[in-house]
């Protein structure tokens, strides 16, 4: 089994560098930082980035996730090789690109490319945010699968990830005592569903919801409150179609002794909202 510290970076094309970097600063409140070699990357916490935009078909996505052993990479690499996934080390372009040690990628049996990332780099200067948008930092992604209960397994026999909740066939699933890190909905095709930032307070979400009202910015679900995570929530539709997500998600799982018992919600808009907000994301619907 492999062992996972934490999300690292999601990386997306797109056809409009110049778009995505107006959105970022002007909606968004992210922090651009560099823009070299056809991409830029977007900081929001003290990690050096964590969403990089790059020339290219937006229907490309990859997710980076931190492995916990810092010299573990080739371990990991020979483990999922070993159970017949296809594990490629990165170019040497690749790993600068990602600011990175090292890192290998694979595939999930939905086609989503992830990559196994070791050593990260941190910031050399404070995240500076370019509205007050209150963001703490990168806190989950939404997952396409086009087989649930197919994805959930891979993930919970290959890595350290248990199941938080249910909504339907859709598993919550954690590698930290936060409740969750990725979610998978059910699609047809590959790529990141959503992506959450965390921000500071509840008073954060309602004032992102004023100012993307004020600016014509379509919101998608909420404001609102998820039973399963606790969190206040806010979905907004980003560049390239993209859905963002700011919450405040104040619930945390210690299960030291194992005990902890996942629940099993219906998928209906009840589960995912417990104020009554509809969603308009066709993942998240029955």
């Amino acid at each position: 089994m492999i062992e996972l510290r934490d999300l690292s970076y999601v990386r997306m094309g797109t056809r409009d560098l110049d778009g995505a970097e107006t959105y970022a600063k002007e909606i968004l409140g992210f922090q651009p930082i560099r823009r070299d070699n056809g991409q830029l990357y977007l900081r929001t916490s003290y990690r050096d980035h964590s969403v990089c935009y790059f020339e290219g078909d937006p229907g490309d996505h990859a997710v980076g996730i931190e492995l916990k052993d810092w010299y573990g990479l080739d371990d990991a690499m020979a483990y999922l090789n070993g159970q017949g996934i296809a594990c490629t080390r990165g170019t040497a372009e690749e790993i600068a690109d990602r600011h990175v040690m090292d890192m290998a990628w694979f595939s999930d049996p939905t086609g989503n490319r992830i990559e196994l990332v070791t050593r990260p780099e941190d910031a050399n200067r404070r995240y500076f945010p370019t509205r007050d948008a209150g963001v703490t930092g990168l806190g989950h992604i939404g997952l396409n699968t086009t087989d649930p209960p197919r994805d959930e397994t891979f993930w919970v026999t290959h890595f350290n990830i248990k199941v938080s909740d249910w909504i339907g066939t859709s598993p919550l699933l954690r590698m930290k005592n936060v409740h969750h890190q990725i979610a998978l909905f059910p699609t047809d095709h590959p790529g990141v569903q959503h992506i959450n930032h965390q921000v500071e307070s509840i008073d954060d979400v309602m004032r992102s919801w004023y100012f993307l009202q004020e600016r014509q910015v379509k919101i998608v679900f909420g404001p609102g409150r998820h039973i399963t995570s606790g969190g206040y929530f806010l979905y907004f539709e980003g560049h390239d179609g993209m859905v963002f997500e700011y919450s405040n998600s104040d619930r945390n799982i210690i299960d030291d002794d194992g005990a902890y018992r996942p629940r099993q919600f219906p998928f209906a808009d009840a589960s995912l909202c417990g104020w009554g907000a509809v969603p308009d994301i066709p993942e998240f619907q029955s």
